[in-house]
């Protein structure tokens, strides 16, 4: 892999990262960018004790543009985008509407691939395994910062989602505290470690393997199953075997193995409501330990957090959605119309041939 480090026009860092080590990126951004102004910043609700990002300047971000003005294909034909090469391979740049910025943390876009028709379960094996080290890269990058204390780096698939660009792509977040969904995961894990003496992790792993209902796919170095408490009609956690804190530690083995098996899972996404449905909108999230002064904690403290990707989707069935509505919204008790048995058997049953 090859990186390369370069400004856009208003300032902003661009990274390329490509398969080839000779390839040159040395293409200029000429468009007349003024620099980026925020109104972001953090809130904290003082009943429920989290955080919330008011940036009202997102009011003016791009919204559905046609596929030839897409702010996130190359610059090619006189039309010139956020990316100034006239083709690339993984690129990742500051996002000019960002929720988190400065101090109050980091936002950036990831383009998979310069193909704007494409999705993620079209790339290769080899261009996910550079999506991974792309992944990985930023995420050891942005743990240096000091206002960033744990990196979430995820996909959004889907006008269902909420996604206002078509192009193939995900964001990263640096935030500048720990996100409440970790903070609980880490509370039930200090929790289980303290009443038994094991990982919580681990023993989550270790059960749904033993049980096997809801195991929907497993390689030499990877699990993923359908949780025994999904939220979501169709989701699914995907588990290293061997337990790691954050993309950083991967081993080689599992991030060989990574591409064949995500890639399957996302393709038996598109298979599970038919062959003549659209492409199933889905989440897809990297779930990393925090890190500076509670990731320094160890096991104990920390709870020995377990990297895994958490993939769902909010269709529930053909041509209709699951909406989080009052339960969900109000009180945040979800309410699954789908047993996650069968969402496993399903998802089995859509396995490549």
């Amino acid at each position: 892999m090859k990186k390369t480090s370069t400004r856009l026009a208003d300032g902003r860092e661009l990274l390329y990262y490509d398969s080839r080590d000779d390839t040159v990126r040395d293409a200029p951004d000429l468009r007349p960018l003024d620099p980026v102004a925020t109104t972001a910043q953090i809130r904290h609700d003082p009943l429920l004790g989290d955080a919330v990002a008011v940036a009202s300047h997102r009011q003016a971000r791009i919204y559905h543009p046609p596929a030839d003005e897409c702010p996130l294909c190359p610059s090619r034909d006189g039309r010139r985008s956020e990316i100034p090469a006239a083709d690339y391979d993984v690129a990742v740049f500051e996002n000019r509407f960002p929720s988190l910025v400065g101090d109050a943390g980091r936002c950036e876009v990831v383009c998979f691939t310069s193909d704007h028709d494409a999705s993620f379960a079209d790339l290769t094996e080899d261009r996910a395994a550079l999506v991974l080290e792309a992944w990985t890269d930023r995420t050891a990058e942005l743990a240096e910062l000091p206002q960033v204390k744990q990196v979430f780096c995820f996909e959004n698939r889907g006008a269902e989602i909420g996604v206002t660009l078509g192009h193939p792509h995900g964001q990263i977040y640096g935030y500048p505290f720990v996100t409440p969904r970790t903070e609980l995961m880490l509370r039930s894990a200090r929790a289980h470690l303290a009443k038994t003496g094991r990982n919580l992790f681990d023993d989550v792993l270790a059960h749904e393997r033993s049980e096997g209902t809801r195991v929907v796919l497993e390689g030499g170095h990877w699990v993923a199953f359908v949780p025994y408490a999904a939220h979501w009609p169709y989701e699914v956690h995907l588990y290293p075997k061997q337990r790691v804190r954050d993309l950083r530690a991967l081993g080689d083995e599992a991030r060989t193995e990574f591409p064949q098996i995500y890639l399957e899972l996302l393709r038996r996404f598109d298979r599970i409501f038919g062959p003549d449905e659209p492409p199933t909108p889905y989440i897809s999230a990297w779930h990393q330990a925090p890190f500076g002064e509670l990731g320094d904690l160890g096991e104990a403290g920390l709870g020995g957090f377990a990297l895994h990707l958490e993939l769902f989707t909010i269709r529930r069935t053909a041509g209709k959605l699951k909406f989080l509505a009052g339960s969900e919204s109000g009180m945040n008790v979800f309410i699954n119309d789908v047993p996650p048995e069968t969402a496993a058997t399903r998802l089995r049953e859509v396995a490549s041939k």
